[in-house]
């Protein structure tokens, strides 16, 4: 089931988050030290305690939170699934949750992300020529939107 994110969820959703990232962006930014010493799940448990972000965030939880969703008006901000359970069709499940229930039209992912441009893809959302530097690194990120 897809539920708002509470705070007893904080340590899994930063789990998620910096396991996930460094499997998926390691290979793209090429940064040990952002990787292994800044992405903390404490870290980021802490940036989720704030009221203001935990309330944009939705999980998918069927007895163990498997994904989670940040959602901003109609923005995707981030939808991210633990490794272990990529392929069971929970983050298809948050997306089409964004877009039936939050009327989701539009994000951002990184341009070297192929993986998560074709996903967005099967969901009805197209590239739309907009693309800009990710802040802080070389590399750019570019807009879906449906």
């Amino acid at each position: 089931m897809i539920r708002k994110a509470e705070l007893r969820d904080l340590s899994r959703i930063a789990e998620i988050l910096v396991f996930t990232k460094r499997i998926k962006y390691r290979s793209i930014f090429h940064n040990d030290d952002y990787s292994f010493n800044e992405l903390q799940v404490v870290r980021v448990a802490d940036e989720f305690k704030a009221p203001e972000l935990l309330d944009k965030v939705w999980v998918y939880d069927d007895g163990i939170v498997k994904g989670m969703i940040h959602l901003e008006g109609k923005e995707i901000v981030e939808l991210y699934v633990d490794y272990f359970f990529w392929e069971q069709g929970i983050g298809s499940k948050l997306v089409e949750f964004a877009k039936e229930k939050q009327d989701s039209r539009f994000l951002w992912t990184l341009e070297k992300n192929e993986d998560a441009i074709h996903f967005y893809e099967a969901h009805g959302f197209k590239l739309n020529g907009k693309r800009q530097p990710e802040e802080g690194t070389p590399e750019y990120i570019v807009m879906l939107e449906r």
